[in-house]
């Protein structure tokens, strides 16, 4: 092919050309990314499009979250959609997507790793398990994949559907390949009236609001038995806990544990990386500052003398919130940031702290501090001085987490919207020739 012609292409239909080039490259990069537990050595295959697991009879409803947090926000849509007897493939991009969620999926529902946006293994994926409706979450929308449900006349669902002001500018760059994309959706069900409104400007012919899944979704589980011998260990020690917490913000959780352990000696941090695999390096960095730690992969609990106990683990933030009664949602310090999901920890009675760059759950934030179950701090310093306000006024650390709680139960109801609004598609699953 000239360099002439790949000038005149069209935007998507580069795209195509170069992930078909790019295909027999993917192989030894999923190896490097599997020596680096970045992708499930055992189950590659599925992420290029090779199912491990034969396809059930009859209809089926393919249910995709690019990862952890897309994934158990569509949870209470497949409870829902099991209840009525429905089948379900349920796809996730990530390890720790695949290891919480998969014990999580009712009878009815299997998992498999969703395959790389590719167009051969895109038809290979979607010619095994033919799906007779796809239900994305959030803004998951790859070209291979929307040109292959297309091509076989699959309705394409965008559930709680949000994109942010970045991502929306960034696609209206290019308004042509926008409206290709976006007008491919059958039904946007937009988690608020502003997410609809850039939903609509992209070119989604059919929104909808139906609120917030995540607000529906179950609170994390835990096992009693160990919540009773973590919370044994930690005993009358104050705690706190920095969860999903990023690099850039780390040096100042640390920074806020040392300043508040000359008040109160005994303090015990907990902090759960976003990314479990640096639970090494985090804990590298806390001993630079002269700061005993331990980690969750080394050892089941905290030591008396443990001051920074890291969660380097899979699956076990119910315990967490469970421990500590205060919990700082990372991704929020320091620019660029965006914040992370604190409905989980608010769900659980915790009080919240955040940075002030919260955009990815602004509207989410915004109410929890309006009935402050939840407060901004801005620097190391404005976080130790909230958390010691917290931890001395017990009265005030329980209202603000009842506070949370009960914003966030106030809050659900969009998995039944969700499910109504796509009844039509539904409706339609015993018609001849998806069987």
């Amino acid at each position: 092919m000239s360099r002439r012609h790949l000038y005149n292409m069209p935007l998507l239909e580069l795209y195509r050309f170069a992930t078909l080039i790019a295909t027999p490259l993917v192989p030894p990069a999923l190896n490097w990314r599997a020596a680096r537990g970045k992708e499930d050595r055992e189950r590659l295959g599925e992420r290029m499009g090779q199912a491990s697991r034969p396809r059930i009879e009859g209809p089926l409803i393919w249910l995709h979250g690019a990862s952890l947090g897309e994934g158990l926000s569509l949870l209470p849509l497949v409870d829902r959609l099991a209840q009525q007897g429905l089948e379900m493939l349920v796809t996730t991009g990530t390890v720790t997507s695949a290891h919480t969620l998969a014990p999580r999926l009712p009878v009815g529902a299997v998992h498999q790793f969703a395959p790389l946006d590719s167009p051969r293994f895109i038809e290979t994926f979607l010619d095994h398990w033919r799906p007779a409706v796809a239900i994305f979450a959030e803004s998951e929308l790859w070209p291979n994949m929307i040109a292959g449900l297309r091509q076989r006349r699959t309705p394409l669902v965008l559930a709680n559907a949000r994109i942010s002001e970045t991502s929306a500018a960034r696609w209206g760059r290019w308004p042509k390949t926008a409206r290709r994309i976006f007008g491919a959706i059958d039904l946007c069900l937009a988690q608020d009236a502003d997410n609809a409104e850039r939903f609509r400007t992209l070119g989604a012919p059919n929104v909808r609001v139906a609120g917030n899944l995540k607000f529906d979704a179950p609170s994390p589980r835990v096992d009693a038995a160990q919540l009773a011998a973590f919370v044994a260990a930690i005993g009358p020690r104050p705690v706190w806990a920095a969860v999903s917490t990023h690099p850039e913000e780390e040096a100042a959780i640390l920074d806020a544990h040392t300043l508040l352990s000359q008040r109160l000696p005994t303090l015990l941090t907990l902090i759960a990386p976003r990314h479990p695999e640096r639970g090494g390096l985090l804990a590298e960095r806390a001993g630079t500052r002269g700061l005993s730690s331990a980690r969750r992969s080394v050892v089941s609990a905290p030591m008396q003398d443990t001051q920074v106990y890291i969660y380097d683990s899979i699956g076990e933030l119910g315990v967490v919130f469970r421990s500590a009664s205060m919990v700082f949602m990372g991704k929020s310090l320091v620019a660029p940031g965006g914040g992370q999901n604190p409905i989980e920890p608010a769900q659980c009675g915790c009080a919240v702290l955040h940075g002030p760059h919260v955009g990815n759950f602004s509207q989410v934030y915004a109410t929890l501090d309006a009935v402050k179950g939840a407060a901004q701090v801005d620097d190391a310093a404005a976080l130790a001085r909230a958390i010691q306000v917290l931890l001395t006024e017990p009265a005030t650390l329980r209202r603000m987490g009842r506070a949370a709680a009960t914003s966030v139960e106030k809050l659900g109801g969009a998995a039944r919207a969700t499910v109504a609004a796509i009844e039509p598609y539904l409706a339609r699953l015993d018609a001849p020739g998806l069987r």
